[in-house]
């Protein structure tokens, strides 16, 4: 986007505040931060929410913006495909609106379309890249000529023309420098892959290296991005050792999928080495990345990754993975505009799985389930166990449980379907096959997406294994009402203890706590129910205000009240309760716990969060983070749960204050008035909030934050206090937008924040 866009940001923002539209001004600074910093569950909620006010008050200009960085936050790191092409389409058609086009960043929706084209099928949509990206004559003006320059650089290798992507690449460079200007790190590593892929290796390390010094476009991502990249090129110099130093660790790089494809490379040649595992776990993490991309669409990726693991999969004999691995490149390659240009390498791959032997067995086959049962669970390798227990499966009922739930926990759920769909489905063998069996098939299928398999066999089920069936399918597709019904129905034909947890999980996900907390109860006193279930329960009884049930399920924990009747309400110590924050983030509030269920916020929070100190909310009792081990941590710990619900709203508003931190008397008998009316206060600015001294211009420790007062005060009556608290003070605190609201001195608060640089 162009740099004439961050001062329209900067005065949208400013237009936004003086129309008192304060947290959409705050909101839109944040949005490519997000983007690029892959804060993605902030970024998804607040970029939509931007663009719909941005409608709302006829800012075409807003929505493009918003619009714009959440497709970025999508196709970028996450590397989406297909999903997100008619998105990127839309883009460009917004981008061409009579009130959109004279937008400086509306030549990025072209840059968009093409990373999204080139995530999906790099190949197949070369041809279309280079037009569309040549079409939108970007000059070596604009500061978003390096973004164009590396797409077309990327667009032309995915051509198939190396050496025209390189001239294009030192080309664009060098006009970048006639201009006065410097290239982006990206464009730098564009034309090292380019080199690369004309089989410069050497030029390509030439060049990533005289690239390190330029800036960055993603900065965040660079560090990551260069090690990857170094890597594969010193891998491929066979500079081993430097490319194992330089190769990120998988945790670095297992959240950033547009990493993967090129990480994946650079381990395939180094796999060899003695500091590289080529391991099982290497190989269930890459068919997890596959499948990432399946759902995706990113196509051409997910042929890559296919190809590259088989490749990994031979070299440590497993064979079996490269057959299917050959399998699942073969039928992605069909989604492909070009299928044919990878059916050489996934014919060298059946080749090589053919000409490899696999490891023999430890022990006769007829002894084999007993080998692994005995095997050691931690250095045990489950892809030889896949391949040695496979002539048995489907054939010995022990040896396929064991083959097709390790099939599944290695990223092949529906291979493992498959043999038992045979062995008992075609069979004929399900209806009177063992409950684990058919629980192992549902779970299987599910994982597999295959519903309509799933639902087949259901019919042959005896009711209370059919409806427990369907009911775990509904469960994890999210159809609540229809999990309730089925978990009702099995309950009924005796399904049992499963049959009532999806039961009870069902109607509260449908928003019947009460409901759930009945379904539980009834068996509260029986041999079967477990403690999480109780609490469960608790969590729902709490919810719907159930307190004899709470009590119920209290004493049968052996958790003691004080209290026998009406509502929960003691002082049960401190707790962190984590809340959603309006930009899709979460904050941990400190809070009095007052029940098994409930704790009451503690802190003031800003105006606009839903929710405030004195409300009193529904958390869920499982700890988010462990007890510390040590006793000296333990003293410190405020234990972490997950809120569930508002129960009870305390009415309370909050108030800002800002200014210079006054003496440490001064400071404690503040907040001794504060907490003798029983106030909420609490400091959000640290020891490095600094203010400006009026005369001198000095730095002054600053501190700010905010005080809630309960609803049967007023506003008026905290203002007075507050000066009464404060007037003493060698320097005056601010509170702006209280004073406005009663209107009282307000041009004095005015000049305290002007003189103090507030």
């Amino acid at each position: 986007m162009d740099v004439d866009i961050w001062a329209w940001v900067g005065d949208t923002q400013r237009q936004l505040h003086e129309a008192g539209n304060t947290g959409l001004a705050m909101a839109i600074g944040d949005v490519p931060a997000q983007a690029l910093e892959g804060r993605y569950a902030q970024l998804d909620v607040l970029a939509p929410a931007i663009a719909q006010q941005a409608e709302n008050l006829e800012l075409p200009w807003l929505e493009f913006y918003a619009r714009y960085w959440h497709l970025i936050g999508r196709i970028g790191d996450r590397a989406q495909g297909v999903v997100a092409l008619d998105d990127a389409r839309t883009l460009v058609q917004f981008a061409q609106r009579d009130d959109v086009r004279d937008c400086p960043a509306a030549p990025g929706a072209v840059l968009a379309l093409a990373i999204a084209q080139a995530n999906t099928d790099g190949s197949g949509y070369a041809a279309e890249r280079l037009e569309s990206l040549a079409a939108a004559q970007v000059g070596s003006g604009s500061p978003a000529f390096s973004a164009f320059a590396e797409q077309y650089v990327c667009a032309l290798v995915d051509a198939g023309r190396a050496d025209e992507a390189v001239a294009h690449a030192e080309a664009a460079v060098a006009e970048l420098a006639g201009a006065g200007r410097e290239a982006s790190w990206e464009l730098g590593a564009a034309s090292a892959r380019a080199l690369l892929a004309a089989g410069r290796a050497q030029d390509a390390l030439t060049a990533l290296d005289a690239a390190a010094g330029f800036a960055p476009a993603d900065p965040v991502a660079k560090a990551r991005r260069e090690g990857v990249l170094r890597a594969l090129v010193l891998a491929t110099l066979e500079r081993v050792p430097e490319a194992v130093e330089a190769l990120p660790d998988l945790d670095v790089v297992g959240d950033h999928p547009r990493d993967w494809v090129e990480w994946a490379h650079a381990v395939r040649r180094l796999a060899g080495s003695a500091q590289i595992t080529n391991s099982w776990q290497l190989g269930r993490v890459l068919k997890q990345w596959i499948d990432y991309f399946a759902v995706m669409g990113a196509y051409g990726a997910r042929v890559e990754l296919a190809l590259v693991a088989g490749d990994l999969a031979v070299a440590r004999k497993g064979v079996w993975q490269a057959r299917m691995l050959a399998d699942l490149a073969e039928s992605a390659a069909a989604e492909l505009k070009k299928p044919d240009e990878a059916a050489g390498r996934i014919a060298a791959l059946r080749a090589a799985a053919d000409k490899a032997t696999p490891p023999e067995a430890p022990g006769p086959q007829d002894e084999l389930v007993a080998y692994f049962d005995a095997a050691d669970g931690f250095n045990a390798d489950p892809e030889r166990w896949v391949g040695w227990l496979a002539p048995l499966s489907g054939q010995d009922i022990e040896a396929t449980r064991r083959h097709t739930t390790t099939l599944g926990f290695l990223g092949y759920p529906a291979k493992g379907a498959d043999i038992y769909w045979t062995m008992l489905v075609e069979s004929g063998a399900i209806e009177s096959a063992d409950e684990q069996d058919v629980s192992y098939l549902t779970g299987l299928l599910i994982e597999a997406r295959q519903d309509e398999r799933l639902e087949q066999m259901a019919e042959r089920l005896p009711a209370a294994q059919r409806h427990l069936a369907l009911g775990r399918l509904h469960r994890a597709r999210e159809r609540w009402e229809q999990a309730a019904a089925e978990g009702e129905a099995g309950v009924a034909a005796g399904a049992g203890i499963e049959a009532r947890r999806l039961w009870a999980t069902a109607v509260q996900q449908g928003g019947d706590n009460a409901k759930g907390a009945a379904v539980l109860r009834e068996i509260l006193d029986t041999e079967e129910i477990e403690t999480e279930d109780v609490w469960r329960m608790i969590t729902m009884a709490t919810a719907a205000e159930d307190w004899e049930t709470v009590r119920a399920g209290a004493a049968k924990i052996g958790m003691p009240l004080e209290s026998t009747e009406g509502p929960i309400e003691e002082e049960m110590g401190l707790v962190r309760i984590v809340l959603p924050a309006p930009d899709g983030s979460q904050r941990a509030v400190i809070s009095l716990r007052t029940g098994p269920a409930t704790a009451r916020l503690a802190i003031p929070q800003p105006p606009g969060m839903e929710y405030n100190a004195g409300d009193l909310v529904v958390f869920d009792p499982a700890l988010l983070e462990p007890v510390p081990e040590s006793p000296e941590e333990q003293e410190s710990f405020i234990p972490p749960f997950a809120a569930v619900s508002m129960l009870r709203p305390g009415g309370y508003t909050s108030w800002f204050f800002d200014g210079a931190a006054p003496s440490e008397a001064d400071w404690t008998e503040f907040n001794e008035v504060m907490a003798e009316r029983g106030w909420p206060m609490w400091v959000y600015s640290d020891e490095n909030y600094k203010v400006t001294h009026p005369t001198t211009g000095e730095p002054l420790p600053g501190v700010f934050g905010w005080i809630a007062i309960p609803p049967d005060v007023t506003p008026v009556e905290l203002d007075a206090v507050l000066d009464d608290a404060t007037e003493r003070w060698v320097h005056p605190l601010a509170w702006l937008d209280l004073a406005r609201a009663v209107d009282v001195e307000v041009e004095r608060h005015e000049r305290i924040s002007k003189e103090y640089g507030l």
